[in-house]
């Protein structure tokens, strides 16, 4: 059997989780895809999916425009399980009451459940998970009953069991719900009946082929940046069309200290002599004199990436294509994919580019998640040590830099997060964190060295624990250590005279800081 033909919808409503239901599902080895949220039920059902899936959304279904569903997915004899925004859906599509809560419930809360339910099998009669709603189900429709209970929400689960019909008010997707991923292969294995026949490695052969049928016999410029995400683009893309690939690299200036030695060796084993530099420092440090924006940034950062890639387009000539190492995230935080989804800051990548391009984009990595792209990188025989590097963002060190940048400050920071890294892989901790950065501040301090007064720059140490970049706590360092990396920046880094430690999660707080 084609494991495809055993399938999940999704109808996307705009969370900024959505693909993380995608993603627990494909580790589930249930093939799934992502649907506009107006998809309707004879469309969907032409596919055959053994479930749907309604996500969760920034809007209230109390709004007036607000996105709704075909009231016939629920019809179709397939089972249904709404998430937040998707179960306030149901609810209301089939006849019962949402409104306001009182209280409104953002953050972690315990699960009360009442057992007897195969959606909670395995699970405890209390468990600890993720909220984030403003409304609840009030008034259950004919034939619901309760499943499980908060303090402050009378119905946080739901269902009509003889429909296979369900709801629940958290989110499963996200790894604050401990065991949210066995709730949702309950919901595939025993109120869908799916096997669990398809295989992860299907995604490459996908991707090789997409980038194929895009790309036709054109030829291609792949821009690489250092991190994973590019390399994997590039090395799928050379899967595809193999010599009809061109990498450049461009050193703007703004990357971490030796990244450029860095990245040339490690793209030398990949792709032997193939990877050229072309130097943009000048052109990105003028194009960012006097801006403090951070949407502004990013939009010049785009802006300028593309103009340097278009004259060396002009100068190879046969070029029609440029493929980037966007990924999902990069996406969703960007603006609207396929729900209403809130725009968090625009990516160079996708909100930073210019209107009117020459080159038509290949972002094979458009629709995954950082651990996918990476297991993608060791199907593809990448080094593991390549594959473990530390997301950078795609405007380099200029949103690490708050306010204006210019080369001293950029040099500043490339200092004081040469440190921080150094001290974190000497400690062992590097690959047991997610992310781990420094921040310059726009602001000074008064500090005394040598029984003489400083007013000095204060810089902001960040790390965070995450599997999936779209929730991430802290990462909680020992204080010693901590104290360690602050001794040897303020010792090392003429004109820093603080450090200071980041305890925000995400949410609310992104892990960038701009």
């Amino acid at each position: 059997m084609d494991p495809k033909q055993e399938r999940i919808a999704i109808l996307d409503f705009g969370s900024q989780y959505t693909q993380l239901i995608a993603r627990s599902i494909r580790k589930a080895r249930v093939f799934c895809e992502i649907h506009p949220p107006h998809r309707t039920a004879e469309a969907l059902a032409a596919s055959r999916p053994a479930g749907i899936i309604l996500s969760g959304g920034p809007n209230s279904v109390t709004e007036k425009g607000s996105a709704r569903p075909d009231p016939a997915i629920f019809r179709m004899g397939v089972p249904v399980l709404g998430i937040c925004y998707g179960m306030h859906l149901l609810t209301q599509r089939l006849g019962g009451e949402v409104r306001a809560v009182g209280a409104r419930e953002y953050g972690g809360a315990t699960l009360r459940i009442d057992g007897g339910d195969p959606l909670f099998q395995g699970l405890g009669p209390t468990e600890p998970v993720w909220m984030s709603h403003r409304d609840e189900s009030r008034v259950l429709p004919d034939g619901f009953r309760t499943l499980a209970t908060t303090d402050t929400c009378p119905a946080a689960a739901i269902a009509h069991q003889e429909k296979r019909l369900y709801g629940i008010q958290f989110h499963p997707e996200v790894s604050h719900t401990v065991h949210g991923k066995e709730l949702l292969a309950n919901f595939l294995f025993r109120i869908c009946g799916c096997g669990g026949h398809w295989r992860s490695e299907e995604i490459l052969q996908e991707l090789i082929e997409t980038v194929r049928a895009q790309i036709g016999d054109a030829r291609v410029l792949c821009a690489v940046s250092g991190g994973v995400d590019s390399a994997v683009t590039a090395l799928v893309v050379h899967r595809a069309i193999g010599d009809r690939m061109v990498c450049r690299f461009v050193d703007n200036g703004l990357l971490r200290r030796g990244e450029v030695e860095e990245v040339t060796a490690a793209f030398k084993g990949l792709f032997g002599d193939r990877l050229k530099v072309l130097d943009g420092r000048r052109q990105f440090f003028q194009a960012l004199q006097g801006v403090a924006d951070p949407e502004e940034k990013r939009r010049i950062i785009g802006h300028t990436f593309i103009r340097i890639f278009e004259t060396e387009v002009e100068q190879i000539g046969g070029l029609d294509f440029l493929a980037q190492g966007t990924l999902y995230p990069d996406r969703i935080e960007s603006t609207a994919i396929r729900g209403p989804s809130a725009v968090i800051k625009t990516h160079h990548n996708v909100g930073g580019l210019p209107e009117k391009m020459k080159l038509k984009l290949v972002e094979p990595l458009r629709d995954l998640f950082k651990d996918e792209v990476r297991e993608l990188g060791r199907q593809l025989g990448m080094a593991e040590s390549f594959v473990r590097r530390h997301p950078f963002p795609g405007p380099g060190l200029a949103v690490r830099v708050l306010g204006e940048v210019d080369e001293e400050r950029v040099r500043l920071l490339q200092g004081v997060d040469a440190i921080f890294l150094e001290e974190l892989r000497r400690a062992g901790l590097y690959d047991q964190i997610g992310q781990a950065f420094a921040v310059l501040l726009p602001v000074r301090s008064v500090g005394v060295m040598g029984d003489e007064r400083t007013y000095q720059q204060v810089v902001a140490l960040r790390a965070v624990e995450t599997q999936d970049f779209m929730t991430a706590d802290w990462a909680h360092l020992e204080p010693e250590f901590l104290s360690l990396v602050s001794r040897r920046i303020v010792n090392e880094t003429p004109g820093v005279n603080r450090v200071v430690y980041d305890i925000s999660s995400k949410p609310p707080s992104t892990i960038e800081w701009e």
